[in-house]
């Protein structure tokens, strides 16, 4: 029998088509239309100066918007070699990580929701509604934020940031704990993640996932710490890794993510310097001739960016490296074998977003 799911279905997370052939409720075969959302995104930005490009990159990912927005600027300003402030990299550092704890928050809601815990996502949303209103007071928007300049930042912090960020990084462990004993050593969670959708660390190596799902097999590899951008160079914190390469280790990395980026967030706090915020920019930017690329770790796994420059004011070339879609390369090997209700906390665990 083949069933289609989606691409209206609340468990895609957007407009994924999932064509299953099942033998009863047993997963046989899988294959993945992603074609509902194609914007062309690489070919607008061919006909855009560089500093009007940086909107579209917020729109790629919605829930990581600040993370997706850093990785433009910062590609841009290696083109040009621009010094940035230290200040504004601190700043950066906050707010992105501040950016991954609200993705993973809205991703624990929804899988939660998917597998059938409607607690944690009333829960989850809670402390995520803490963080989008730092952000609006910040960037005077919540999801597609803007949040960037080359060359730094649009404006310093907001009168009373370090209190608003500092309140919610002391009272974040204690709504973790709040999660963990929901959910960790619940039966039924157990019972829906343990043993499902597992993937070796070879063959996720070899597929090219990022994030936490390569973490989640037990694979120690994060740009922030190989490959340190922002303020990552000064801040010291722990890579978690799974064992199993299941749902539910990838689920494990995930809330330990959240506990490592709350200690970023401390860090970058209290070692944050005075000063500008901004680099002296030309009005017009038009980097040197060559080819580039740049990534950062956003919340879903490794952002790529590789522009090609002919020397004026608009790129020649610009192809996005997109976490979601190259880990949605993984589905179909997770999925063989397991039940149809299975696909749905799969789909849950690998946190795709499309558009």
């Amino acid at each position: 029998m083949i069933l289609n799911m989606g691409p209206q279905h609340p468990s895609t997370h957007g407009v994924l088509r999932v064509i299953l052939r099942l033998d009863g409720e047993t997963v046989i075969d899988l294959d993945c239309d992603i074609g509902y959302l194609h914007r062309g995104m690489e070919k607008i930005a061919e006909h855009r100066l560089y500093p009007m490009i940086a909107p579209y990159w917020d729109r790629l990912d919605y829930i990581a918007a600040v993370s997706n927005g850093l990785l433009w600027v910062e590609t841009v300003e290696q083109m040009m070699r621009l010094e940035v402030p230290p200040r504004a990299h601190y700043i950066r550092t906050v707010l992105t990580e501040l950016n991954r704890i609200s993705s993973h928050l809205l991703w624990l809601a929804t899988h939660g929701l998917d597998i059938g815990s409607f607690t944690v996502l009333l829960w989850a949303l809670r402390e995520r509604e803490e963080i989008l209103k730092i952000f609006e007071r910040q960037f005077g928007a919540r999801l597609t934020c803007h949040a960037w300049r080359i060359g730094g930042m649009p404006n310093d912090t907001y009168d009373g940031f370090t209190e608003d960020v500092t309140q919610f990084v002391d009272n974040f462990p204690h709504r973790l704990a709040e999660y963990e004993t929901l959910l960790s050593e619940n039966r039924i969670w157990l019972g829906r993640t343990v043993g499902i959708g597992v993937i070796t660390a070879e063959d996720a190596i070899a597929i090219g996932l990022s994030g936490p799902a390569l973490r989640g097999s037990g694979v120690a590899w994060d740009i922030r710490k190989s490959r340190p951008y922002a303020a990552y160079a000064d801040m010291e914190f722990d890579v978690p890794v799974g064992e199993n390469g299941d749902t539910y280790d990838r689920y494990l990395v995930r809330l330990e993510e959240m506990r490592q980026s709350r200690l970023i967030v401390q860090q970058a706090l209290k070692k944050m310097p005075d000063g500008p915020v901004n680099a002296k920019v030309p009005k017009i930017i038009k980097p040197p001739v060559g080819d580039y690329y740049h990534s950062i770790e956003g919340p879903k796994g490794e952002i790529g960016c590789y522009l090609v420059s002919d020397g004026s004011s608009r790129p020649a070339r610009m192809r996005v490296r997109p976490p979601c879609l190259i880990n949605l390369q993984a589905l179909r090997q997770m999925c063989l074998g397991h039940l149809v209700a299975d696909v749905v906390a799969i789909i849950g665990t690998l946190d795709i977003v499309l558009g």
